[in-house]
């Protein structure tokens, strides 16, 4: 398939979204792969999936995440705290799955949680899914929502930029954060109403939309 507008303006991954997509593709290749570190490391991280990650000691030393600590220009609790989130996210996601839930390049949470409604419709449950999650107070609520959306998404075989995610769970945690990732949730998943997997053209132009107006 073509590159979709979207994913070509979208910026390159931050230290945090770098870090994580890394992770989950050696993890994600070596899971599909059948080898036996990879699936216990998943193992692992699904343990820890919709739940505070920096409360589950399981997974400490799971994961390198020294390159954030050595990064002065991160907030770095927040950004291990992101990382362990994406990762034991995708691995609930990628569970027993035969391809790679984790797609660089790949669909936002919003365009996803829309390819799970009908065309020209509203599932109104997973709406309210949705708004549940971008309504979330903390990091550690917004992990159990996304948790919920994540089993829709598995059953369904759609993948996430998981980069992505882990980018937008660090921003989450600061200053205004979560009103800027909300917007860009709900930007998605009304984009994704206008256009088709196999448009290759630029989407209409659409309305900033708080995630709590996607209806």
């Amino acid at each position: 398939m073509t590159t979709t507008a979207t994913s070509r303006s979208r910026p390159a991954p931050g230290p945090v979204g770098t870090l994580a997509g890394r992770e989950i593709g050696r993890l994600q290749r070596g899971y599909l792969d059948d080898r036996s570190d990879a699936v216990a490391a998943l193992a692992r991280l699904r343990r820890a999936a919709g739940k505070d990650t920096a409360s589950v000691p399981d997974l400490w030393g799971l994961i390198d995440l020294d390159p954030l600590y050595g990064d002065p220009d991160l907030r770095h609790d927040a950004a291990a705290d992101a990382v362990d989130t994406a990762l034991a996210l995708w691995s609930l996601h990628q569970q027993s799955r035969p391809t790679g839930m984790h797609r660089p390049g790949g669909d936002e949470l919003g365009t996803a949680v829309r390819r799970l409604m009908p065309a020209n419709e509203i599932d109104e449950p997973i709406r309210k899914r949705f708004v549940r999650a971008g309504t979330a107070p903390t990091l550690a609520i917004l992990a159990t929502r996304l948790r919920d959306i994540t089993v829709l998404l598995r059953r369904e075989d759609l993948a996430l930029d998981y980069a992505l995610l882990a980018d937008q769970l660090y921003q989450w945690q600061q200053p205004g954060g979560p009103d800027r990732i909300r917007r860009s949730w709900g930007r998605s998943f009304h984009a994704a109403h206008r256009t088709t997997p196999t448009d290759t053209d630029t989407p209409a132009a659409v309305p900033a939309a708080d995630i709590k107006d996607a209806s």
